[in-house]
């Protein structure tokens, strides 16, 4: 989220439009408590380099690892954005403008937040990795680097902190292989693209609940999100094509006003939807008696 999108949702731009401030104040409501509500196992990461090369190649790679990505290039700006926003891991280089690494990392510590820190420093001097490891960071890697390297890290610090994805996913015959980024489901590749997985994952991970737009927004998408696009509708109807076609059992259900669950039918009390957005109610009887039913 930028920093005009942070003042906006407060309703301090547009005093002429009430409506649509009103309406970007309860977005943010209703993400502030996707944040606190601390349930969903989403993967959002920060980015903090200001060689922007460097950042583009990073979060290039990550993105393409399913992981959600916010870049910043100084030290006040990742502060800024730690305060508004939930981060399962922040990866910080030390010689950034503003603040240094050194003194974001001390800070995000005195005020409480908790998530796993990589430092990325050009320095390789021991007492320069000393002094990032008592500032708070969790792990140190020096530049240059092999990508391969910080995935491992990043993984390894996943899994100290309990977020580590698991080796595999099975929700009924739907299975997911999240080192392969790979679904299948009752033995049958399922081809998705990198956004399709990261929503699907997900999904998966909180399966058995429903979660609303905000959490998705939050966990599967970065600060470019539109929070009034159809975007989050348009890949879910894209994968209900893909995963719930060929006469399967649906397992991707919407729960109006609510969210989606995905799960079996039974579980969820949920009103199943096809691409197109219309609802298919299961049971016997006509639609006639259902209408006059109701």
């Amino acid at each position: 989220m930028s920093r005009e999108f942070f003042v906006i949702a407060l309703g301090v731009h547009f005093p002429e439009t009430g409506l649509f401030s009103q309406r970007l104040w309860s977005w943010r409501k209703l993400r502030q408590s996707a944040i606190c509500a601390g349930k969903s196992e989403g993967m959002r990461l920060l980015l903090v380099e200001d060689d922007a090369r460097i950042a583009r190649f990073v979060a290039k790679g990550l993105r393409e690892q399913a992981y959600a990505v916010d870049v910043t290039a100084n030290g006040d700006d990742a502060l800024y954005e730690a305060a508004i926003n939930s981060y399962d891991l922040v990866i910080l280089d030390v010689m950034i403008p503003g603040r240094n690494g050194f003194e974001v990392c001390r800070e995000l510590r005195r005020t409480g937040q908790r998530m796993p820190i990589l430092m990325l420093t050009a320095r390789d001097a021991v007492e320069d990795r000393i002094s990032g490891l008592d500032h708070g960071a969790d792990d140190y890697l020096t530049k240059p680097f092999e990508f391969r390297e910080l995935l491992a890290r990043l993984r390894a610090l996943l899994r100290r902190s309990g977020e580590l994805r698991p080796a595999r996913i099975s929700v009924a015959d739907l299975v997911l292989d999240t080192g392969a980024q790979s679904v299948s489901r009752a033995g049958r590749d399922i081809p998705v693209t990198t956004k399709e997985y990261a929503l699907l994952e997900f999904l998966a991970r909180n399966a058995g609940r429903v979660v609303g737009r905000a959490e998705i927004a939050e966990h599967v998408w970065d600060e470019s999100f539109d929070p009034f696009s159809n975007l989050i509708e348009v890949y879910v109807n894209r994968l209900r094509r893909k995963i719930d076609s060929q006469g399967s059992k649906p397992l991707l259900h919407t729960r109006r006003g609510a969210g989606y669950f995905f799960g079996v039918a039974g579980e969820a009390g949920a009103e199943a939807q096809d691409a197109d957005g219309t609802g298919h109610h299961r049971g016997k009887g006509s639609a006639q008696t259902r209408k006059s039913h109701a």
